[in-house]
């Protein structure tokens, strides 16, 4: 009998060892939290699911979430649709292949926080060119710093800005990847630009756009720096997500158990919605 060598798991231990470090040790010390109220370094009491039920009956905790909900689903709404459009009419070959690419990956270039203050200072009515001309050229009253409706379109464009080229790349790999007798079948049949894309294209996207909808979900329904950056989460609490909500009453406030027990909270709802999302597109696609 053959004895088995084990000794390649060696090689694996450092990996558990930083995922240990980077995840589960601050994980369990976020449960710790969760379930004790904290007065100090050595003042605790135990206090089992209090901070849960508190969390969970909260009426901003529940409207944030709402708000959360209905951004990531108009981010999906709009960026899915771009991002296959874009990849569809870039250039398939010779030089103007890789100055669309770059020009498409430059906004995934930038730093979450430059961005916000790019359209912070953009989208001012005074000062940036964006809201100078919905302003004077358009003739619209435009000001995201006291208008609810105007500050949430303003973060919505400015994640569609963002993040679209994400979505644009990830269809552009899978429409090369689809062989070219595709294409000369459909041409030879005299099949139309719309049925080339609905029966061979749409059809062959469907993994990467499996993989796009679940990046953008995670990433919109956790967004934090941009509009807190742009709108601090006003006016009012306009667009005061989960993820500033969270801050507030960790950071700002300092109530560890509820930030931990929020915090948990909030990573259970993306693990679900993310499942629904992955099962739904799943299937659908057998």
């Amino acid at each position: 009998m053959k004895r088995k060598d084990n000794r390649a798991w060696w090689l694996v231990l450092p990996v558990v060892v930083s995922v240990a470090f980077t995840a589960v040790i601050p994980l369990m010390t976020v449960v710790n939290f969760s379930v004790q109220d904290v007065f100090s370094p050595v003042d605790r009491v135990f206090v089992g699911l209090e901070w849960f039920r508190t969390i969970s009956r909260d009426p901003e905790v529940r409207a944030a979430l709402v708000r959360t909900l209905l951004f990531s689903l108009q981010v999906l709404l709009l960026e899915i649709p771009l991002g296959v459009a874009l990849a569809v009419v870039m250039p398939r070959r010779g030089v103007w292949v890789s100055v669309a690419l770059v020009l498409v990956a430059l906004p995934l270039l930038i730093p979450w926080n430059v961005v916000g203050t790019i359209w912070q200072i953009f989208a001012r009515g005074d000062i940036g060119l964006g809201g100078w001309t919905v302003n004077n050229v358009l003739g619209i009253n435009f000001n995201y710093t006291l208008d609810s409706t105007d500050a949430w379109i303003t973060v919505l464009v400015m994640d569609v800005w963002h993040w679209t080229p994400l979505v644009a790349l990830l269809a552009y790999a899978g429409l090369r990847s689809i062989p070219e007798p595709y294409f000369q079948a459909a041409q030879i049949d005299g099949a139309s630009a719309w049925a080339t894309f609905r029966h061979i294209q749409l059809p062959r996207l469907r993994g990467v756009l499996t993989i796009a909808v679940l990046l953008r979900f995670m990433d919109s329904f956790m967004i934090y720096t941009e509009p807190f950056v742009v709108t601090g989460g006003g006016p009012g609490n306009a667009t005061s997500f989960l993820s500033i909500l969270l801050s507030k009453i960790a950071v700002g406030q300092f109530d560890v158990g509820p930030a931990a027990a929020f915090s948990l909270l909030y990573f259970l709802i993306v693990q679900v919605f993310c499942y629904v999302f992955f099962t739904v597109l799943t299937r659908s696609g057998r």
